[in-house]
C-alpha cells in the first residue's frame, strides 16, 4: 500500500520538472520545426532584455533627474 502514493509522488515530481513549452517534433519536417521554434525563442529572449535594457534607462533617468532636483 505505501508503494502507490510514492509511485505518484515520484510520477508528479518528474511531470513537475519538464517545462511545459518543451516541444518534441518528429516527423518529415522535424528540424525544420526546432530550428524555428529556437528562432522564435530567441526572438522571445532579445525582445525581453531590450525591454529590460529601456525600463533600466528609463529607472536611471529617473534616478538622476531626482538626485539633481535634490542637490539644487
Amino acid at each position: 500500500m505505501k508503494r502507490i502514493p510514492t509511485f505518484v509522488l515520484i510520477l508528479l515530481s518528474f511531470a513537475c520538472s519538464v517545462p511545459a513549452h518543451a516541444q518534441i517534433f518528429r516527423g518529415p519536417n522535424s528540424a525544420k520545426e526546432a530550428q524555428k521554434a529556437a528562432k522564435k525563442n530567441q526572438e522571445k529572449a532579445a525582445k525581453q532584455q531590450r525591454k529590460a535594457a529601456k525600463r533600466l534607462a528609463r529607472a536611471q533617468g529617473k534616478a538622476a533627474k531626482r538626485q539633481k532636483h535634490n542637490r539644487a
